[in-house]
């Protein structure tokens, strides 16, 4: 039976790449330490989604508690995987950009010198096996806030003859720009990523995400929109939009989306793969939309409040170009937009929600 190694198996893509490669066949290594609650507090906590993957999948699914940042321990459990390791898919990061500018030692330790101890895993013992690496849009710094945007009633949007109007492909620089300290350290990991697969002909991918969402998102105020979002319209919890009006636009994918992408690499691999991913023009919104479309959802009003301080170099305009990946992989296709997303992120949570509150 195949192995797989998933980093931070109890967030939000690392819970849905446990319970999807499971599903086809794979035993799954978990290497989970929590810093999410660390990061982001007891709320955030990814503990109760690692014991609930434990006991649905006792026999197929063991979790690690391995702090990336440890090479001695990070080649111990490659090497005790090795005869059978196929598949890396590495989701554990510090994941927020505001954070990452109260502990830049941690941040970059985590997002860089730990995705380097793990590539250097995958070279000593397994470099045939497929390695899957979540980045971030956030390697292209504040460029995209140069687009030509025009403002509409709920959103800010590019004209329709523009380039990237369908999204923003892999062309865009990642130099000259303000990045935010959250950002270099990805983009360091990003490159790290690509090199291996250029230099040491390991099958390698980087997908560049915008936001990742799902009903698995321990959302909180500086990671994980939609579900904090919507969970400050169910408890009653004041809201707080960073800058652009609430205007500014963001693609939403679906962990299940995401990893079905994940899926359709691992089954015809290549070397230093890069594509963005998200939502594309199928799944997007801007604040004032998905403040409106939760309000629906829930039926409630949020509470919410307009700082004219945008976070630096947030983005006030984000859609994917997803046509670059599904050229390679054709059979891959979204099936959630973001309606269908914030309603399933609702059905799942309300009654915790409620009751914690």
């Amino acid at each position: 039976m195949p192995t797989a190694i998933v980093t931070g198996s109890g967030g939000l893509i690392g819970s849905e790449s446990v319970a999807h490669f499971v599903e086809a066949g794979f035993d799954v290594i978990g290497l989970e330490n929590d810093m999410r609650a660390r990061f982001f507090g007891p709320e955030a906590s990814t503990r109760p989604i690692t014991e609930r993957l434990l006991e649905r999948y006792p026999g197929e699914f063991r979790s690690l508690e391995v702090d990336i940042r440890d090479a001695g321990a990070v080649m111990s459990v490659f090497a005790d995987a090795a005869a059978s390791l196929e598949l890396i898919i590495h989701t554990a990061a510090q994941p927020s950009h505001d954070w990452a500018a109260s502990d830049p030692q941690t941040d970059f330790g985590v997002n860089a010198n730990g995705t380097l101890n793990l590539l250097e895993g995958v070279r000593a013992h397994a470099p045939e096996a497929a390695f899957i690496f979540c980045s971030t849009n956030k390697v292209y710094g504040d460029l995209p806030n140069r687009l030509p945007l025009e403002g509409q009633v709920f959103r800010l949007e590019l004209p329709s003859d523009h380039p990237y109007y369908e999204g923003i492909d892999t062309t865009m620089s990642i130099d000259a720009s303000m990045h935010s300290l959250f950002g270099v350290s990805k983009a360091a990991a990003d490159l790290m990523v690509q090199e291996y697969g250029r230099y040491f002909e390991i099958p390698t991918v980087c997908f560049r995400g915008g936001c990742l969402t799902g009903p698995n998102h321990a959302g909180a105020q500086l990671h994980g929109f939609l579900a904090y979002l919507m969970r400050c319209v169910v408890t009653g919890q004041p809201y707080t939009v960073f800058g652009y009006g609430g205007k500014q636009v963001r693609d939403n994918i679906h962990s299940a989306d995401l990893v079905a992408a994940f899926d359709e690499f691992r089954r015809a691999p290549c070397a230093a793969a890069v594509y963005n991913i998200g939502g594309g023009r199928l799944s997007n919104c801007s604040m004032l939309e998905a403040i409106e479309l939760c309000e629906q959802i829930a039926g409630r009003e949020l509470e919410w409040e307009l700082s004219d301080q945008a976070r630096m170099g947030d983005h006030r305009w984000w859609i994917s170009d997803l046509r670059p990946f599904q050229d390679d992989y054709p059979n891959w296709r979204l099936d959630y937009d973001v309606e269908t997303i914030l309603r399933e992120i609702y059905e799942r949570n309300v009654d915790y929600w409620t009751v914690s509150a």
